[in-house]
C-alpha cells in the first residue's frame, strides 16, 4: 500500500510538470504582439531649444532728440545680460540697475539735456553664444529752460484748506504735457483737480477740505517734460506734507462776529468789525479765504484811502487783496456792533493774539454776510470760491 501511495504522488507531480511545458509552449508561439513596442524618440519642448539671445536698447543707436523723461532701457529675450555700460561724453557711466532675472537693465539716474551717449556691453543666449550691446544717441537741447517752485515745503503741516500751488519761471505753452508731469498721492483716498490759474500757475484742491491727518505727497516731474515753444523743464520738484487738524474760522460781517470751530464744535466766538458795508472798496469779501501767512506786526499802507504805516499786531493774512485778522484796538467800541474797517477783520489785541496762536497756513477762513465776493481779482488762494464744476473746467486735461 505504501509503495502504491509514493507512485501515484509521483504521477500526479510528473502531471504537473507536463501541464507546465505545454503551457510553456503555447506562450511562445511566433503569431505577432498585439501590443506595439515602446518607441525610445524623446520629443524635445520648444523652451529647451537654445536660441541666440534678442537685444533691445532704448533708445536705440542713432536715436536724437531723445527726451531726458523717456525710458532708458535694455531688455533681452532667450538669453540674460552679462553687463551693460551708457556712457556720457566725459565717459562716465550713467547709473542702472539690473532686475533679479537679468532680463531687464533701467537707468536709475536722468540725463542730461544735449548730451551724446554710449551703449556697451553684452547679453549671452541660451545657445551659450555672447552677443555685444552697442551704439550711441543724444538728447535733445532746449531753447529754454523752466522751472517750478512749490508752496509747501518737505514735511509742514497745513490747514485743510491749503491747496498745493506749483509757480514757473516762465510761461507754459503746453499746459497738457506739463499737468501729465503731476502727481499727487496721498494716504486718505482723495478726489481733487488742477486748475491753471494764469500761463505761470497752477493750483491743486481737493473736492472738498481735505481730511485731518491725510498725508500728502506731490512730485512734479518736470525735468524732461516738454513745455512747448522748444522750452524744457529743468529739474524735478516734489514735497511731502501733512493734514492737521480741522479748524475753521467763521466770520459773519451782519452779526459782527468771528467764530473758531474746532472739530465741528464752536470753541471761541469774538466780537468783530468788518470792512465799511457802504464802500465796495471796503467790503470784507464774502467766500472762503485761506489763511496764508502770520506776521507779529503787520504795518499797513493803503493810498487810495490815506493812510500809511499803520502798524497792528498778531497780522493773519487771508487774502493778498490786503485782508487781513488781526489785532486793533483803537476800533474795540465797534467790534461786536459796527463795521469801521478797510476790509480786515478788526479783533481786541488779546482775542487777535488768541487766533494767531491757534491758526496755520492753509486753514479756511469763510466769511459771509457781505455785498462783495471774493475772486480772481483778490490774488492767490480764491481757489475755493470757484464752484468745483468751474474749476474742473480750469484742468489742461479736462
Amino acid at each position: 500500500m505504501r509503495r502504491t501511495g509514493r507512485v501515484q504522488r509521483w504521477l500526479v507531480v510528473l502531471g504537473a510538470l507536463v501541464t507546465t511545458v505545454g503551457l510553456a509552449s503555447c506562450s511562445s508561439s511566433t503569431s505577432p504582439s498585439t501590443t506595439p513596442p515602446k518607441s525610445t524618440e524623446q520629443k524635445v519642448s520648444p523652451a529647451a531649444v537654445s536660441q541666440p539671445a534678442k537685444v533691445t536698447q532704448v533708445p536705440g543707436d542713432g536715436a536724437q532728440n531723445v527726451s531726458p523723461a523717456d525710458a532708458v532701457q535694455v531688455t533681452v529675450k532667450d538669453g540674460a545680460i552679462s553687463e551693460v555700460h551708457l556712457t556720457n561724453q566725459q565717459g562716465k557711466d550713467v547709473a542702472g540697475t539690473l532686475a533679479a532675472d537679468k532680463h531687464t537693465w533701467t537707468a536709475s539716474e536722468p540725463l542730461g539735456y544735449g548730451r551724446s551717449y554710449t551703449w556697451a556691453g553684452s547679453a549671452v543666449g541660451s545657445d551659450g553664444k555672447q552677443v555685444s550691446l552697442g551704439g550711441t544717441f543724444s538728447t535733445v537741447q532746449p531753447a529754454y529752460q523752466i522751472s517750478g517752485q512749490l508752496n509747501i515745503a518737505d514735511g509742514d503741516t497745513v490747514g485743510v484748506a491749503m491747496p498745493i500751488v506749483l509757480t514757473f519761471s516762465s510761461p507754459v505753452r503746453d499746459k497738457a504735457a506739463v499737468e501729465k508731469a503731476l502727481v499727487v498721492k496721498t494716504s486718505v483716498p482723495t478726489s481733487g483737480s488742477w486748475a491753471w490759474m494764469d500761463d505761470k500757475t497752477v493750483h491743486y484742491r481737493p473736492t472738498n477740505y481735505w481730511v485731518p491727518g491725510t498725508k500728502v505727497t506731490v512730485t512734479a516731474k518736470l525735468h524732461g517734460t516738454p513745455f512747448g515753444s522748444g522750452a524744457y523743464g529743468m529739474d524735478d520738484v516734489s514735497t511731502s506734507f501733512t493734514i492737521g487738524r480741522m479748524l475753521i474760522l467763521r466770520g459773519n460781517t451782519q452779526t459782527h462776529r468771528l467764530q473758531v470751530i474746532t472739530n465741528n464744535q464752536v470753541t471761541a466766538d469774538y466780537p468783530a468789525s468788518f470792512g465799511l458795508d457802504s464802500d465796495p472798496g471796503r467790503v470784507t469779501n464774502s467766500g472762503i479765504h485761506v489763511v496764508m501767512s502770520k506776521s507779529t506786526t503787520f504795518s499797513m499802507t493803503n493810498p487810495k484811502y490815506h493812510y500809511q504805516d499803520v502798524v497792528v499786531p498778531w497780522a493773519v493774512r487771508i487774502s493778498n487783496n490786503g485782508e487781513f485778522v488781526h489785532g486793533y484796538a483803537p476800533s474795540i467800541w465797534a467790534q461786536g456792533n459796527t463795521n469801521v474797517s478797510h476790509g480786515c477783520v478788526n479783533l481786541a489785541p488779546d482775542n487777535a493774539k488768541t487766533v494767531f496762536d491757534e491758526v496755520i497756513p492753509g486753514d479756511p477762513v469763510e466769511i459771509s454776510g457781505s455785498t462783495e465776493q471774493l475772486g480772481p481779482e483778490d490774488g492767490d488762494f480764491y481757489d475755493w470760491a470757484v464752484p468745483w464744476d468751474q474749476w474742473q473746467a480750469k484742468s489742461a486735461l479736462h
